[in-house]
């Protein structure tokens, strides 16, 4: 019966031992793979962590990269006395229209511009002051990669040509109103009614004569045009549509307006646009390395 009893004790000791060795086993195991599930997790989060510290070095760089080009390009388009602008000689054979616009900004101005995005299209907007409730859409025009240009202020020629000086107070407020809309005054200018103008001749003689030089050793460039739609005048769509499209030059500067009574204009220029780029012109806003056209001087 000891015996029995004995052999009964060791049994229950071995049963004993071998649930404590389970037990002992089984927690090293999940210790274990807890370590590694420790260890995949925090790997996991070292991971995603460096993803999100590229990611932002990435998006930092980029922003940088957008930062410095749009610095690049403000420079570029500011007036900088000393440096040339452009180039009156042309030897490719590249088909290129420089998509004009004087007068505005008006709400015409705003139809135009979502014509310009339809189509891919950049331009060039010679600014005024007169319409002060659209000067907003000098700044919208830039962002969407067009080309602000000084025009006038007040477009009135009696002023703007009485005298040299006046000329320049003229230039000078429409400029402000660009560096207050873009942060800079840019470099490309038109002369109310083109360099060939005779009006000014009537406020003062031989006027456009000093200008046309002395705007360049101030750090402007001057552009007229080759083709003329005919908006200023009051044509009509059709009119402005066959006025505008040409197959005889390769370096198209093509006047417009985009002043509040150009209906016409916003009208014809989605056909304008469609003869040039089926014939396969393209089209660019000016910038400081393109082509400028220049009138003969008649005052």
């Amino acid at each position: 019966m000891h015996r029995r009893g004995a052999r009964r004790v060791n049994g229950n000791a071995l049963v004993l031992c071998g649930l404590v060795f389970f037990v002992i086993v089984a927690t090293i195991f999940c210790m274990a793979a807890n370590a590694r599930e420790a260890a995949k997790e925090q790997k996991r989060i070292a991971a995603e962590k460096q993803a999100e510290e590229e990611a932002k070095e990435a998006e930092e760089a980029k922003l940088a990269a957008v930062r410095k080009a749009e610095e690049e390009r403000k420079k570029a388009s500011s007036v900088q006395p000393g440096v040339p602008i452009g180039t009156t000689e042309v030897t490719d054979d590249e088909k290129v229209v420089y998509l004009t616009f004087d007068d505005g900004p008006s709400e015409n101005t705003e139809e135009i511009l979502k014509i310009l995005e339809k189509y891919n299209v950049k331009a060039t907007f010679f600014i005024t002051g007169e319409d002060k409730s659209h000067r907003y859409l000098i700044k919208e025009a830039y962002d969407a990669g067009h080309t602000i240009g000084l025009h006038t202020y007040s477009h009135k020629y009696s002023e703007v040509y009485a005298s040299v000086d006046a000329f320049f107070e003229d230039l000078e407020k429409i400029g402000e109103i660009a560096k207050e809309q873009l942060g800079f005054v840019p470099c490309f200018i038109r002369f109310p009614g083109g360099a060939s103008n005779l009006v000014s001749a009537q406020y003062c003689k031989g006027i456009m004569s000093e200008l046309v030089n002395l705007v360049q050793e101030k750090g402007y460039q001057y552009y007229d045009w080759n083709l003329d739609s005919g908006d200023g005048a009051g044509k009509g769509k059709d009119e402005l549509i066959k006025n505008s499209q040409t197959d005889k030059l390769n370096h198209i500067m093509l006047l417009c307006h985009d002043a509040g009574a150009k209906h016409e204009t916003v009208e014809a220029l989605p056909s304008i646009i469609e003869y040039y780029q089926q014939n396969g012109y393209e089209f660019r806003a000016i910038d400081r390395e393109s082509y400028v056209v220049h009138h003969k001087v008649n005052n």
